[in-house]
């Protein structure tokens, strides 16, 4: 098992700063990532096509790097989570948590016991296919894996206290579109409600010990969420990396031809 980065970052009291994959899923994205110098990066399967065998690669491709490999799974479901760990993820990212209870699934398929409940599978990928001491690894496992709850709704925001105070949850994590939608002021990213909202989560986050996460897509964003104390950056998603450096250098040309 591959060092945690991401862990490695917060352990030097630094913010760690990722990415998110949600189109590029290609054999040469790892060591891109790499050279842009992120310290995680979060693959997509809520939103996009990619299924378990092309995470199985991306993750397998990351291992050239020091990049963390975390993985949004489609659900908080044992399959999902307990088959992301194995391919080598290094921590995984669950959607729209809006309970202890959830929380707590979450957690029982990321940890071996007495943390949780995974099944095991050694020898495999997220062991580069060498046997392991199992008892050595499944506590090196259960420290050295991250789980990231997303916080998208009035109800997560309700039972916040509560999932934050879950064993095993490093993360609370806003999802800004979705809970701004949950909260009845969808994409108003400047509301006072979502504001407080913000500060709420960084506020909980902290007392329980735990970390805040965001995905800034703007450096007002990110500059504003920071002072808010949020201590995880995501920065923005390859999609709108690629659309937006393309657009700009378009319209740049297109000025240097214009007549």
């Amino acid at each position: 098992m591959k060092p945690n980065r991401f862990q490695q970052v917060v352990r030097e009291g630094r913010i760690p700063v990722g990415h998110m994959i949600m189109e590029f899923g290609t054999r040469g994205i790892a060591k891109i990532l790499e050279a842009a110098g992120v310290d995680f990066v979060v693959i997509d399967m809520e939103h996009t096509g990619f299924d378990t065998e092309r995470v199985a690669d991306l993750i397998a491709w990351l291992k050239a790097t020091p990049v963390a490999p975390f993985v949004r799974v489609p659900q908080g479901l044992y399959h999902f989570l307990a088959r992301t760990m194995d391919a080598g993820a290094l921590g995984v990212m669950v959607a729209n948590v809006e309970t202890p209870e959830m929380a707590r699934e979450i957690v029982g398929s990321v940890k071996y016991k007495p943390a949780g409940w995974r099944g095991l599978g050694l020898g495999t990928a997220h062991n580069d296919y060498v046997p392991p001491n199992p008892v050595d690894y499944f506590a090196h496992s259960n420290a050295g894996s991250t789980v990231i709850c997303q916080i998208e709704s009035t109800a997560g925001l309700e039972n916040l206290d509560a999932i934050a105070a879950t064993p095993g949850v490093d993360v609370l994590w806003v999802g800004h579109y979705d809970l701004t939608q949950s909260m009845g002021i969808p994409a108003q990213f400047h509301h006072p409600e979502f504001h407080a909202a913000l500060r709420r989560v960084a506020a909980v986050a902290r007392r329980h010990g735990k970390l805040a996460g965001i995905q800034p897509g703007s450096r007002q964003q990110a500059e504003e969420w920071l002072s808010f104390g949020f201590n995880v950056l995501s920065w923005s998603a390859d999609i709108a990396v690629y659309r937006d450096a393309l657009r700009n250098a378009v319209e740049s040309v297109r000025a240097m031809t214009a007549t």
